[in-house]
């Protein structure tokens, strides 16, 4: 009888002091930019995700869906499979808004409530949920 094996394995092409530091939300959101389609920015919804290390370092960056002109489904079971592969000891979670509006839905609340919940079970926690859009960004979790 045959079985798939899964092993665990870690390879890191980059030092520790050649990746960016993400001290604030807009270190953040100038990354997500930089590694954002401008073309599609304000035409379909896409969500990203940020990894971060211990010193708050970008580990690296993934694109987790697209979607339409309203909205993208977002799975959190990839996120965190990404940053358990990634061994990630946090996650900033970003999406635009192709409207323009840097409010965030209750769609948006509610997501970010569930990556909250399932971070501290995961012990990997979200450390900020931006919106972004051509004019800015807004942060879910420190913006009144």
């Amino acid at each position: 009888m045959k079985i798939e094996e899964v092993k665990l394995t870690y390879r890191n092409k980059l030092k520790a002091h050649e990746r960016p530091k993400v001290s604030c939300a807009d270190d953040a959101y100038k990354i997500f930019l930089k590694h954002w389609d401008q073309d599609q920015l304000a035409l379909l919804e896409e969500c990203k995700a940020m990894f971060l290390d211990r010193q708050l370092r970008v580990m690296s960056l993934a694109s987790i869906s697209k979607g339409g002109f309203s909205g993208t489904i977002v799975d959190l079971r990839i996120v965190f499979a990404i940053a358990l592969k990634r061994r990630a000891n946090s996650f900033i979670l970003a999406h635009n808004h192709p409207s323009g509006s840097l409010r965030a839905s209750q769609a948006d609340i509610m997501l970010t409530e569930q990556f909250q919940t399932a971070g501290k079970l995961m012990n990997i926690p979200m450390d900020d949920h931006l919106i972004i859009t051509n004019e800015g960004f807004s942060s879910i979790l420190h913006d009144p």
